[in-house]
C-alpha cells in the first residue's frame, strides 16, 4: 500500500513517498520510483497503490504535457474522468491475471506551480473499483496516507520531520496489514516556482 505524504502552502510543494515495490504475483520486493516530474511545466505524480496504473497515468499525463495549449489546471480537471475511463480495463485485467478486485486500488497526487494563480496547487484521486466514480479533492493543507498514526502530529517540512512520520507510518501500516507493504527509501520532492529537488531522506 505504501507511503504518499503531501504538505502544500503557497510557494512550495512537498511530496514523500517510499520505494518499497513488490511483485502482485509472486510478491518479490524491489525499489520503484512512485513519484515522477514534468519538469517543463514543474509538476509531478505521484502514487500509492498500483504501480502498473501509476505508470499508466504518468505516460498520459506525459503525452498532455507536451501540447501546445497545456495547463496544469486542464489535466487535473481532466485526470478523474480519464482514471474512471480506464478503471474498467485494468480492472479486467487484474481478474484475468488472478488477482481479486480487493486487491487493486489507487492513490494519486498531482501537483506543482500554477503560472496561472501564482501558487502551489495540488490535486488528490483515489479509485478502488468500477462501481464508483473517482474520488477527486483539491488540496489544501495537504495530505497524510495512512493519516491515522499521525493524528495530532503537526505539519513539518523540515527533512528530519518527514523522515520520522514516514517511519512512524511504515510501522504502522505493517503492523495494520501483518506484513512487509512499506518501507525501503524516503524520497521527497520540493517543488517552488523555479525548482524541482528530489531528496533521499533516509530508511524507513
Amino acid at each position: 500500500m505504501s507511503i504518499l505524504n503531501v504538505l502544500l502552502r503557497p510557494d512550495q510543494l512537498l511530496v514523500a513517498v517510499d520505494t518499497l515495490a513488490e511483485d502482485a504475483f509472486t510478491g518479490a520486493p524491489s525499489s520503484g520510483a512512485k513519484l515522477l516530474l514534468i519538469p517543463q511545466h514543474n509538476l509531478l505524480l505521484a502514487a500509492r497503490g498500483s504501480t502498473q496504473f501509476f505508470l499508466r497515468m504518468y505516460e498520459l499525463c506525459l503525452q498532455a504535457s507536451f501540447r501546445g495549449d497545456f495547463t496544469m489546471e486542464q489535466l487535473m480537471a481532466e485526470l478523474g474522468l480519464v482514471i474512471d475511463k480506464l478503471w474498467p480495463a485494468y480492472e479486467k485485467a487484474a481478474v484475468e491475471s488472478g488477482l481479486p478486485i480487493s486487491a487493486i486500488g489507487t492513490e494519486l497526487v498531482l501537483g506543482g506551480w500554477s503560472p496561472r494563480h501564482g501558487r502551489m496547487l495540488a490535486t488528490a484521486y483515489a479509485k478502488h473499483d468500477s462501481a464508483t466514480p473517482a474520488i477527486v479533492q483539491r488540496l489544501d493543507g495537504g495530505l497524510a496516507s495512512p493519516g491515522e498514526p499521525l493524528e495530532g502530529r503537526p505539519d513539518s517540512f523540515d527533512p528530519a520531520d518527514v523522515l520520522v512520520a514516514g517511519r512512524i507510518q511504515a510501522a504502522w501500516l505493517n503492523r495494520a496489514v501483518g506484513r512487509r507493504v512499506a518501507g525501503g527509501r524516503l524520497l521527497g520532492a520540493v517543488l517552488r516556482e523555479s525548482s524541482a529537488v528530489i531528496q533521499d531522506l533516509g530508511t524507513i
